[in-house]
């Protein structure tokens, strides 16, 4: 939803019945857009309808206010959707979890920047009440500033760990807690104070509540190790819709704050979602994430264990001479651009007879339905792509369990080893497979979590080393 919910200016009072209309049915665009989105198989449509909710949101305010220069206007929308254009265009699958936390930081500016608007020219927002800004006015846009800020703060570190700009392992502060604690207080504090302030007092206080809700965005994602990246992501859409909601109460937009609502309740859902599949709570991830006690201690030494390493023609004989295949993707896939190669060894060995399902781990990957989404662009069928909970049984009966890219989802330390960081998480019972494959470039990785896998050790088990695409194109040469 991105950028769409700020584009619609403040719709004043809404006495017009025809525009409280249009913004109610830009409001129901946007729910069919999110009811779109939950389904590779609607998501197409979903995109469409969140295209025509922003068209009808924007062309009713430009038509229903008096725009001092019409002309800027659409020259910076031209700009603007030329940039998004060309982005979407261009941008690789295997980018698009910090092209997310990039536009999610570009909400939460705009928010900001809004916020600065109608506090520093508020009769032009219609906010003056008495020569000055209301107590609740000031409240809400004080608390849209500051989400605004910490969405993007948060999102900028995100995108750096994402993109691989600094390190995805978790940076742990002295004191961490007490000091967000403690600017968190001052927030409020602030906040309060800006509310009460009389207007010759205010600027300092919006002033530094700002800067420290700019300042704590960075402190709460720097702690945060990648193998919670996918609730970061979540959790940060969700505070760019309530910051849009925010700024919506303040300039009494409707349609700001219906989309605001919509984006920051379905973000907040969809962390619930990715910490329970992580059998975690969302105040443990915020408190430090996993990898956190490893990366304090500059993580542990990989202890050398044997292991057998097979080629590619091992892979592909076993794998013909398979009934059943389960094939487990992770982000190494991705990086490596391994689906279409996948999609194409499936039809070869469904065209030899063999069942071939996908077990997709609701964290797999570095966003949720990062793995969905990859497998769809390679025209993978739905219908053979199952979620954990749903095909975690089938491992016991699968003659191959193919684990490509995958790390952290398939350690059974989640279910053995109460000292690990991932003890808890649900996992795929990979080890219950009568034959592992697992493609990895070297023996030296480790997973997010920064644990050793003991899979990679397990009688059954094969190591693959090599690149998950050259691996799996070897693989498919090797059946022909």
């Amino acid at each position: 939803m991105g950028l769409s919910f700020l584009a619609a200016g403040a719709d004043g009072t809404g006495v017009n019945p025809l525009v409280a209309l249009a913004y109610l049915a830009s409001g129901v665009f946007f729910i069919l857009a999110l009811r779109g989105l939950s389904s590779p198989a609607t998501s197409r449509r979903g995109n469409r309808f969140g295209m025509i909710g922003m068209l009808i949101a924007v062309g009713t305010t430009l038509i229903t206010h008096d725009i001092a220069n019409i002309l800027e206007i659409a020259v910076a929308i031209l700009i603007g959707g030329l940039i998004g254009f060309t982005i979407a265009r261009k941008i690789a699958m295997t980018q698009m979890p910090e092209l997310v936390a990039a536009f999610h930081s570009l909400v939460g500016l705009a928010a900001v920047l809004v916020g600065w608007a109608a506090y520093l020219n508020p009769g032009a927002f219609g906010l003056l009440v008495d020569g000055g800004i209301s107590a609740v006015s000031k409240v809400e846009m004080g608390l849209g500033i500051a989400i605004g800020a910490i969405t993007f703060s948060g999102s900028v570190i995100a995108f750096a760990k994402l993109s691989g700009k600094m390190s995805g392992a978790a940076i742990l502060l002295p004191a961490r807690h007490v000091i967000n604690l403690g600017t968190l207080a001052a927030i409020i504090v602030l906040t309060a104070l800006f509310a009460m302030a009389a207007p010759a007092e205010t600027f300092p206080l919006i002033a530094g509540l700002t800067v420290l809700a700019f300042i704590i965005g960075f402190l709460l994602i720097i702690p945060i190790g990648g193998a919670d990246m996918p609730v970061v992501v979540s959790m940060l859409n969700s505070y760019s819709g309530w910051a849009a909601a925010a700024m919506g109460f303040t300039l009494g937009n409707t349609a700001m704050i219906i989309t605001g609502a919509l984006v920051g309740s379905s973000g907040a859902i969809l962390s619930y979602i990715m910490c329970r599949a992580m059998n975690r709570s969302f105040i443990s991830v915020i408190a430090g994430g996993f990898g956190a006690e490893a990366s304090a201690g500059g993580g542990a030494a990989i202890e050398q264990r044997p292991f057998k390493q097979g080629s590619a023609a091992d892979a592909a004989f076993m794998l013909e001479q398979a009934e059943k295949v389960i094939i487990i993707p992770g982000y190494g896939m991705a990086v490596a651009q391994a689906q279409h190669a996948l999609r194409e060894m499936t039809d070869v060995l469904e065209e030899k007879g063999v069942e071939v399902k996908f077990a997709i781990h609701p964290v797999a990957g570095r966003m949720p339905g990062h793995m969905n989404v990859l497998l769809a662009e390679a025209n993978v069928s739905y219908d053979k792509v199952f979620e954990l909970e749903d095909i975690n049984s089938e491992f016991a009966q699968a003659d191959v369990a193919f684990i490509i890219g995958a790390n952290d989802v398939v350690n059974p330390a989640a279910k053995t080893d109460k000292s690990s960081p991932i003890y808890g998480m649900p996992v795929f019972d990979v080890d219950k497979a009568k034959q592992v494959f697992f493609i990895k470039r070297s023996m030296g990785g480790v997973g997010y979590a920064g644990v050793d896998n003991d899979v990679f050790y397990m009688d059954q088990t094969m190591m693959l080393l090599s690149d998950a695409k050259k691996m799996v194109e070897e693989i498919v040469k090797s059946m022909d």
